[in-house]
C-alpha cells in the first residue's frame, strides 16, 4: 500500500484533497452560489480555492482574487489597532469614550464614560446599530460620523455597563473614532498603515473601494424568505467602517489571521494577543458566548479545539475566519450570500483536518474513532497498491458515499451531512478492487467488502458498497432516470 504521511505537516495536506472534494459537494448541495476558502499552517498558506460563480445574473466565476465584505471581521482589526495604540502609548484601555469624544462628554451621553475596554470587548451596554437599522437591508444609507454621534447621544446605552455581554455595532463604530483621534489620522488611513499595508494585503481594505467595484464578488439575497437570489449591490458603511465595513479575500485574512499567533511580532506582542484572545464573556453569562468572546474576537470550541476568530454578516456575504494561536493554524471562508454556510464551511474543515491527525498511524489513535476490534483486519496486499485508484464520490438513490484518505488510511463517510466526520469508517484494502469496511454503524454493512468494477483502463464503473450498487456522481447524474 502506498506509505503513510511522515509528519503531523504532511497529513495535514494529504487531508486537503478531501477538504477540496468536500467543499465543492457541500456548496452545491446547499445551492450557495459561490464561495473563497483558504488554510493556513506550518507558516504558509496550504490551500485555496475558489467554488461557483461570482455573480447568478453574469455566471462569473468566483476566483480567489474577487474581494469580499468581510463585515464584523472589521472588529477584529478594530481592536488589533486598539491594542497596537495602547502598546505605542498612545492610548489606554481605561480611557473613557468621552475623554476622546467630546461630544459624547458634553451632551451628558451615558457612554462618555465608557471605557475602551469595555466598548472593545461589548461590555459598555451600547446599543446594536440604533432604534432605525435599516441600512442592514440598505433602506437608507449607514450614518455618517455627525449621524453615529447623534444616534450614540440620542439613544446609545441601553444596559448597564459591566452588567453582560452587549453586542454592538454602534460601540465599536465609536472606537473608529478613538482610533482616529488617537493615531492623529483617521481610522482608514491608520489600519491601512498598521494593518494592511505592514502584513503586505494587496485585497484588503477598511470601506468599499469604488475603483475597485468590479473586482467585488456579487452579493446574493437568502433562499430563506424569497423565492430566487437577488443581487444586492455593496455599499460604503461610513462611520461605521470600524464594526462592520472590511473587504477581503480568504487568502488575505488567513495570513492575517496568522499574525495573530503566538510568537509572531509583526503586529502585536503576545503579551497584547493573549488579551485580545482571552475571554471576557463566557457562557457562565446567560446573555454571553457559550465559549466566549474577548476584544474583538471570539472564542469556540470545536469538540476539544480551541478555535479563535469572528464571522461577518454583511447583505450579500456571510463569512467566517478562525486560527488557533498556539498550533499556527487558520482557516477562512467567505460566501457571497446572505444564508452562506461560511461557519459550517469553516468548522468541516477544521474537522476534517483533526480527524486526520487522529486517525494517523504516526499520532496518538483515539478510542472514539472506529469500533474495529471485532473484525480481524485483512493480510496486507503482496504489492503496494496506491490508495488513490479507491477514491471518489458515489451516489445512487440512497444517497452519496465518499471514499478518501486521511492520515495515510482509507475511509468512507458522506459528505450529505453537516459535518463530513460524524461517524467516518475504515476501509481495509484486500486487492485492487476490495475493500473490508472496518467499523461504522451496526445498522451499516460493518465487516462486509467494497467491490469496485473497473473497465479496461482501470475506470471505476461502479462499485458496490456491501451490497447496494453505486455509480461515480457524474455518471449517475448523467442516467435517465435515478434508480
Amino acid at each position: 500500500m502506498s506509505s503513510s504521511p511522515s509528519s503531523t505537516v504532511d497529513v495535514l495536506r494529504e487531508a486537503l484533497a478531501y477538504v477540496d472534494s468536500w467543499l465543492d459537494y457541500r456548496l452545491w448541495k446547499l445551492h450557495t452560489p459561490g464561495a473563497q476558502v483558504a488554510v493556513w499552517f506550518d507558516g504558509t498558506m496550504q490551500f485555496s480555492r475558489a467554488y461557483g460563480v461570482s455573480n447568478l445574473d453574469t455566471g462569473e466565476p468566483l476566483t480567489t482574487s474577487h474581494l469580499f465584505r468581510i463585515a464584523s471581521h472589521s472588529k477584529t482589526f478594530t481592536a488589533t489597532a486598539i491594542m497596537q495604540l495602547v502598546e505605542t502609548g498612545k492610548l489606554r484601555l481605561d480611557d473613557t469614550a468621552g475623554s476622546w469624544i467630546s461630544e459624547l462628554a458634553e451632551a451628558g451621553s451615558p457612554l462618555a464614560q465608557s471605557t475602551v475596554r469595555e466598548l472593545v470587548s461589548h461590555s459598555a451596554g451600547a446599543i446594536r446599530d440604533g432604534v432605525d437599522s435599516t441600512f442592514w437591508s440598505h433602506h437608507r444609507p449607514f450614518p455618517n460620523e455627525e449621524e453615529l454621534l447623534e444616534l450614540s447621544i440620542r439613544e446609545g446605552a441601553v444596559r448597564q455597563p459591566e452588567a453582560t455581554f452587549k453586542y454592538t455595532n454602534i460601540g465599536f463604530s465609536l472606537l473608529g473614532l478613538i482610533i482616529g483621534k488617537a493615531a492623529g489620522s483617521t481610522y482608514h488611513a491608520y489600519t491601512k498603515t498598521a494593518i494592511v499595508e505592514k502584513l503586505g494585503l494587496r485585497n484588503t481594505g477598511p470601506d468599499l473601494d469604488e475603483a475597485r467595484l468590479s473586482d467585488y464578488a456579487g452579493g446574493h439575497s437568502g433562499l430563506t424568505s424569497w423565492t430566487a437570489r437577488q443581487i444586492i449591490p455593496h455599499v460604503d458603511t461610513h462611520a461605521m467602517a470600524a464594526a462592520t465595513g472590511f473587504y477581503s479575500t480568504a487568502e488575505d485574512m488567513v495570513t492575517f489571521a496568522s499574525a495573530h499567533f503566538f510568537g509572531d511580532n509583526r503586529l502585536l506582542s503576545d503579551r497584547s494577543k493573549y488579551e485580545m484572545q482571552r475571554p471576557v464573556w463566557t457562557g457562565q453569562s446567560p446573555e454571553a458566548p457559550k465559549d466566549g468572546y474577548g476584544y474583538g474576537t471570539t472564542v469556540h470550541d470545536y469538540d476539544g479545539h480551541r478555535m479563535v476568530g469572528h464571522a461577518g454578516g454583511y447583505p450579500g456575504h456571510i463569512t467566517r475566519t478562525m486560527w488557533d494561536p498556539d498550533e499556527g493554524l487558520a482557516i477562512s471562508v467567505l460566501t457571497n450570500a446572505v444564508d452562506g454556510p461560511a461557519e459550517e464551511l469553516a468548522a468541516g474543515v477544521l474537522k476534517i483536518l483533526d480527524k486526520a491527525r487522529e486517525v494517523s498511524p504516526k499520532l496518538p489513535l483515539s478510542s472514539g474513532l472506529v469500533n474495529s476490534a471485532a473484525i480481524t483486519p485483512p493480510a496486507a496486499p503482496e504489492k503496494e497498491i496506491d490508495l488513490g485508484i479507491f477514491c471518489g464520490r458515489f451516489a445512487a438513490l440512497w444517497g452519496v458515499a465518499d471514499v478518501f484518505v486521511l492520515g495515510g488510511k482509507l475511509f468512507a463517510s458522506s459528505p450529505v451531512e453537516p459535518s463530513p466526520m460524524i461517524q467516518p469508517y475504515e476501509l481495509a484494502v484486500i486487492d485492487e478492487n476490495t475493500l473490508r469496511i472496518m467499523g461504522g454503524s451496526p445498522y451499516g454493512a460493518v465487516g462486509e467488502l467494497f467491490r469496485y468494477e473497473r473497465d479496461a483502463d482501470g475506470k471505476v464503473m461502479s462499485l458496490f458498497t456491501g451490497g447496494m450498487k453505486t455509480w461515480p456522481i457524474e455518471d449517475y447524474r448523467a442516467r435517465d432516470r435515478v434508480l
